[in-house]
C-alpha cells in the first residue's frame, strides 16, 4: 500500500507503524484478534486493560509479540487501580502505552524511565496542559462525539484539536468522529498527526463483538447515540437502545447500572449493558474487513490532500 508522504511523522513513528492510525482501547474487545488485524493492515492496534482482566491481557500481549507486530497498551487508571500495572506492562515488552481515565503523572515517569513513550488521553486544553508538564511525549486529543466514557463537559473534535494544537508542541492523535480518509484528513488540517478509531474498528469484521451490535451501528443514524450520566464522571456516549434510553434522564450516577458487557459484547442483547458507540455511527454503512477500512481511509486521505492542494 502506497502511503502519503504526510505519514512520515512523529506520531508514526511513536507507533512503529507506516501509518498512523491506532485503534481505540474499548474494554473486552481491544485484544489479539482485533488488534492483530489492524497492525497488519500498516496500522497500529492496541490492548486493552480497562476489563480488569490481566491475566488475559497478558496473554493478549504475549500473542501479539509472538507475531511481531507493533502494537500498544492502555492504561485505564480509573478501571485499573493496581498500582503494578506499570511494571505489568514493562515486563510485557510493550513500546507505546496510552495513559487515560486519570492524572498523567501517576504513570508517566515510571514508564518513561523504562524507555517506553507515553501518550496521555485528554478531553480539555487544561488536561493537554497538565500532561504535557508531566512529560508525556504526546496526546490522544478526544472529542465528545466519540464513544465510550467521557468527560461530562464534552467539546468537539473540531473546536478541541486546534485549540490544544495551538498550546503545545507534542504530537497528537484525534479522536472522536474519525472514521475514513476524509475525516483523518480534516484532523491532520487542525494539526493531528495520526488519528484513532473506535466505532469503526468495533464494526468491524474481525472485531469479536456480537453481530447484533455491528448491525445497530450499521443501521444508527447520526442522532442514534446518547450522552449519559452528564451531571458525573465519567459521562458515557452511547448507542441508543431501550437501557440507553431509560437511563438518559436519570440524575443520579448510573454507572451502576452499566449492565453485563459480556451478555451485550459476545451475547448479542443489546438492553443487557451499556453500548458504547460514537456519533460516527450514523456514517457507517457496512460491516467491512479492517484492511479495506485502512486501505480505504489512506487512499481517500491522498485524494482529500491532493484535491486541496491543487484547488
Amino acid at each position: 500500500m502506497t502511503t502519503h508522504s504526510l505519514f512520515d511523522n512523529r506520531v508514526s513513528k511513536d507507533l512503529g507503524v507506516s501509518i498512523p492510525i491506532l485503534q481505540a482501547p474499548m474494554g473486552w474487545i481491544a485484544r489479539s484478534q482485533l488488534a492483530s488485524a489492524v497492525s497488519r493492515s500498516g496500522a497500529c492496534g492496541i490492548i486493552e486493560t480497562s476489563s480488569g482482566e490481566l491475566d488475559a491481557v497478558k496473554e493478549e500481549m504475549r500473542i501479539m509479540n509472538d507475531l511481531g507486530l507493533p502494537f500498544g497498551v492502555n492504561i485505564a487508571q480509573a478501571f485499573v487501580r493496581d498500582p503494578s500495572i506499570a511494571e505489568f506492562v514493562i515486563d510485557q515488552g510493550v513500546k507505546f502505552v496510552t495513559t487515560s481515565a486519570g492524572s498523567p503523572t501517576k504513570y508517566t515517569g515510571v514508564l518513561k524511565g523504562a524507555g517506553l513513550t507515553v501518550y496521555h488521553v485528554v478531553p480539555t486544553l487544561q488536561a493537554a496542559l497538565k500532561a504535557v508538564e508531566a512529560g508525556v511525549d504526546g496526546l490522544v486529543v478526544e472529542g465528545g462525539e466519540g464513544g465510550g466514557f467521557k468527560s461530562p463537559t464534552p467539546v468537539s473534535t473540531m473546536v478541541l484539536l486546534p485549540l490544544i494544537r495551538d498550546h503545545v508542541d507534542v504530537p497528537i492523535i484525534a479522536a472522536g468522529g474519525i472514521s475514513d480518509g476524509r475525516t483523518m484528513a480534516a484532523a491532520f488540517a487542525l494539526g493531528a498527526e495520526g488519528v484513532q478509531m473506535g466505532t469503526q474498528m468495533l464494526s468491524c469484521l474481525e472485531s469479536p463483538v456480537h453481530m447484533n451490535w455491528k448491525e445497530a451501528i450499521v443501521n444508527a443514524r447520526e442522532t442514534d447515540t446518547v450522552f449519559l450520566n452528564q451531571k458525573h464522571s465519567p459521562a458515557l456516549r452511547a448507542l441508543r437502545t431501550d437501557r440507553s434510553e431509560r437511563l438518559a434522564d436519570m440524575e443520579e450516577n448510573i454507572f451502576g447500572q452499566f449492565g453485563d458487557p459480556q451478555k451485550l459484547y459476545f451475547g448479542g442483547d443489546m438492553n443487557a449493558a451499556i453500548a458504547l458507540s460514537g456519533q460516527v455511527a450514523g456514517r457507517i454503512d457496512a460491516i467491512r474487513p479492517i484492511a479495506e477500512i485502512i486501505g480505504e481511509t489512506v487512499e481517500e486521505f491522498s485524494k482529500t490532500i491532493d484535491r486541496l492542494s491543487n484547488g
